[in-house]
């Protein structure tokens, strides 16, 4: 039987969102797509995530004209994107014709492969994009997201994959976004699902706790059928383990990716550039490049460690940080002990801030805190504190999928988008950012136009001649 190890490409994706907050813009990745197609990949993973926001916010790029243009640029390679599941690219939950119509437009617009998650492991949050992926002859990849604590049991691991596969789910991707997989853990997690699933098993994982590299070779021995890698100039740090030395790891074993690597040697040296510039600029910072422990002893991802100093910061507490670290662990038991991702992680690493900076456990709860007590984002994996649930009123605590409760939206959004639509897809772009996405068409106006985007009246429409 063939062991030939896949590999997955995130250096445009989740490789320059792990190291330079998905600022890449699509002139630095044009140069190396061709050669990029070349290299045989099972897939190179370069949309969702961030990088829709990143595009509209930032980059002043429409992102559907992004992966229409990856898509021509690499024909020949299957093109994998990340989507929230019920969240899609966004921060709340979306009706299902909103998240039918997304799945779509991405799949008819160039994306082979949806790897989809929820952040509470919550599947009935993922059913619709699921469904809508096999609809529409993509292939659905449904990702666990992997932490570590008391429910995450090897059985609680085997029911959820089984649940999944069920599904109706393509692969499965053991999705280790804080990189808090050791080696003994991924050479366990793979064989068991192995032997108990039948379809693929991918894994992913960061370099931020610096064990990666050592994880993924368990995992290959294991028998995972794909790992995640970020060409060698975007790899590391809090980014992915690099191609190029996982290909070199198993070249001549029954693993041989055979992949060549004078090709990837290419690809690196353009990247090489990118890098030196955006070092150059500030843009990657030296913090993100090295090996940070607090990752294992805390649990925390590296992202949201960085974002428990910012708010401290803001307050000018830092001498806090500790507390809040010691409260974070405290904060996710009472709450259900969910996986820290996005959302979860913001909400849990702000409550434990105001805890501490209150003085007084749930003293002031966020709103997002309220809205996970009252079940707004789904099932956690164990029942939350019986005393912190009593600060919410019980009436307002639902127990179906949370988008039972969303009536359809479509066609208001389209109503309300109006003359500012100009392709089907700015619909969606409009559902998930709002007021931004109405910023971004009018700045795509004027630079089509040629003229200053500050200088358009946007409530009119008029362009200064």
């Amino acid at each position: 039987m063939e062991k030939r190890l896949r590999i997955m490409e995130t250096a445009i994706r989740d490789g320059q969102q792990s190291l330079i907050a998905t600022r890449m813009p699509f002139s630095d990745m044009e140069p190396a797509l061709a050669m990029m197609d070349e290299v045989g990949y099972d897939a190179i993973e370069c949309w969702g995530g961030a990088t829709f926001d990143a595009c509209i916010r930032f980059l002043d790029e429409d992102p559907w004209e992004r992966l229409r243009r990856l898509r021509d640029a690499m024909p020949n390679t299957r093109l994998q994107m990340l989507l929230r599941g019920q969240n899609i690219l966004g921060y709340r939950h979306y009706s299902d014709d909103v998240v039918d119509y997304f799945v779509k437009k991405s799949i008819d617009n160039g994306i082979d492969i949806i790897r989809i998650f929820d952040a509470l492991n919550d599947l009935r949050n993922l059913k619709t994009a699921v469904a809508s992926t096999k609809e529409y002859g993509g292939h659905a990849q449904v990702a666990m997201s992997y932490t570590i604590g008391e429910p995450y049991t090897p059985e609680y691991w085997k029911d959820l994959a089984l649940r999944i596969q069920d599904l109706g789910a393509d692969s499965i991707c053991i999705k280790d976004m804080a990189g808090l997989m050791v080696p003994t853990a991924a050479s366990e997690m793979v064989s068991m699902l192995k032997s108990e699933v039948e379809i693929p098993i991918h894994l992913h994982t960061h370099c931020t706790s610096g064990v990666a590299p050592i994880t993924y070779y368990t995992a290959v021995l294991a028998g995972v059928d794909c790992i995640d890698t970020a060409i060698s100039p975007f790899s590391g740090g809090t980014s992915q383990p690099s191609t190029e030395v996982m290909v070199e790891t198993f070249k001549g074993t029954e693993y041989d990716t055979g992949l060549d690597i004078s090709k990837l040697e290419k690809i690196a040296a353009h990247f090489q550039t990118v890098r030196e510039e955006d070092l150059k600029s500030g843009l990657m910072s030296t913090k993100v490049l090295g090996t940070d422990i607090k990752t294992l002893i805390y649990q925390v991802p590296g992202g949201m460690l960085s974002n428990l100093v910012s708010q401290l910061k803001e307050q000018n507490a830092e001498d806090r940080y500790l507390d809040v670290l010691q409260e974070v662990p405290r904060v996710r038991n009472d709450l259900g002990m969910p996986p820290l991702v996005t959302p979860s992680s913001q909400i849990v690493g702000t409550q434990a801030v105001l805890n501490v900076l209150m003085g007084e456990r749930y003293k002031i709860l966020s709103k997002e805190t309220q809205e996970i007590l009252k079940g707004k984002y789904g099932q956690t994996p164990m029942p939350m504190a019986p005393e912190v649930l009593a600060r919410i009123d019980e009436s307002e605590r639902i127990t179906c999928r949370p988008a039972d409760l969303l009536e359809p939206e479509l066609a208001k959004l389209e109503e309300e988008v109006g003359e500012y639509k100009e392709q089907d897809e700015d619909v969606l772009t409009y559902a998930l950012f709002g007021p931004v996405a109405l910023e971004y068409f009018r700045r795509r106006a004027a630079i089509r136009n040629g003229v200053d985007p500050d200088a358009i009246d946007m409530k009119n429409k008029s362009y200064p001649v």
